[in-house]
């Protein structure tokens, strides 16, 4: 999350709030949820209007205790609510003593950015990477030119809101990462069997079928299922698999969690609730957090390879093409089998590509061969 968008507000200036009563409808991180009132007291300020999008942590108003006479905007006293949802504590940098992660001094110093200028959104108001980032985004950014009057100038999109998130993510990552994509093809002739048979019982989709078989593949290669932070990477315990859903202005990531442990069943249950909540915008906030790998599947759109970009922090994510006939040489001669393109982005930092491969294969045999992955209690309903 690196700023919100103020949606609504539910309270006019002059009402009385309530500690923990819903003040604002913030858009932020794809997700649009209340922020509530830290305090109790009277809204007397209103700082950022409907429609603006403001940086995380900037304050959104000035709640007073009752009776107490409004202050100025400039230097607001009392408790504040920020684009967060927590208490927004002052601006950070190295004139007041702020402090700065290594990273982001490192590439602050690379693209000459001056730290004292960049205002820090970590802990304690550190300046962490993202800082950094939007700082250089905003120096490369052209200064805004008047476009010709013209019929044919076309819809201008704005890349605010789940847009700008999206922009924002996608060029961190790669700027930020060493990204290599390693792509093979697996004979999936075995499991699209499987899944005919599975549709008998319960709706079954061939992202399901993957994300339980990614899952028991990151157990045996733990190195793919991680984040980086910083100048260190940690290996995750859990098993939280990222799935890219379609909406209509984007795209969103709704976290499957403890994939390794769920049934086949139970994580096509999970999807289909999380993909439905995702289209109707009611998902959570948490609904979107914590993923450790991610899967996109672009089959259904008759793609066949690409280069899936990783999910920062992310250090992996698998893209999945479309199932397709192909002719096959066999001993008796040749046969038609249904082949399936994977495509494995890595970070090159994190993992190296040889055990990214064995990742890859380990995977790509287990979809060759559902008969062992998906048996017993992988599909049915846990207890």
């Amino acid at each position: 999350m690196a700023d919100g968008t103020i949606v609504r507000w539910l309270k006019h200036e002059g009402d009385v709030v309530t500690q923990g009563e819903p003040l604002v409808e913030v858009e932020a991180a794809k997700v649009t949820s209340e922020v509530e009132a830290e305090v109790s007291g009277v809204l007397a300020r209103i700082l950022v209007a409907e429609g603006e999008t403001v940086p995380v942590r900037t304050p959104l108003c000035v709640i007073a205790a009752a009776g107490e006479a409004r202050t100025s905007a400039a230097a607001p006293t009392e408790p504040v609510v920020s684009a967060a949802g927590t208490p927004a504590p002052p601006a950070a940098s190295l004139q007041s003593g702020g402090q700065v992660t290594p990273v982001a001094r490192k590439m602050a110093k690379e693209h000459g950015i001056d730290l004292s200028q960049v205002r820090g959104s970590g802990p304690g108001g550190r300046i962490v990477t993202e800082d950094v980032q939007r700082a250089i985004d905003e120096a490369a950014r052209p200064a805004p030119s008047v476009p010709p009057a013209s019929p044919s100038a076309g819809q201008i999109v704005s890349m605010t809101g789940m847009r700008g998130t999206i922009a924002r993510r996608m060029h961190q990552s790669l700027q930020t990462s060493a990204q290599v994509t390693l792509i093979t093809e697996v004979d999936v002739s075995a499991l699209v069997q499987l899944r005919e048979e599975l549709k008998q019982q319960f709706a079954v989709t061939y992202t399901d079928l993957v994300v339980k078989a990614t899952a028991q593949a990151l157990k045996e290669h733990p190195r793919l299922n991680a984040w980086i932070e910083e100048e260190h990477i940690r290996l995750a315990q859990e098993v939280h698999i990222g799935v890219a859903v379609t909406l209509e202005n984007g795209l969103i990531v709704p976290v499957v969690r403890d994939a390794d442990c769920k049934s086949l069943r139970e994580i096509s249950q999970e999807m289909q609730r999380l993909a439905s909540r995702g289209r109707e915008g009611t998902l959570e906030r948490d609904e979107l957090m914590g993923s450790t790998f991610s899967v996109t599947n672009l089959g259904m759109y008759g793609i066949d390879a690409f280069t899936p970009i990783i999910n920062p922090p992310e250090v992996a994510i698998l893209g999945v093409g479309r199932i397709t006939e192909k002719l096959v040489r066999v001993p008796r001669g040749a046969e038609w089998r249904n082949a399936m393109t994977l495509s494995l982005t890595f970070d090159h930092r994190a993992v190296d590509g040889a055990p990214a491969a064995a990742f890859l294969q380990s995977l790509g045999q287990r979809l060759e061969h559902p008969e062992e992955t998906f048996a017993g209690a992988a599909i049915e309903q846990s207890s």
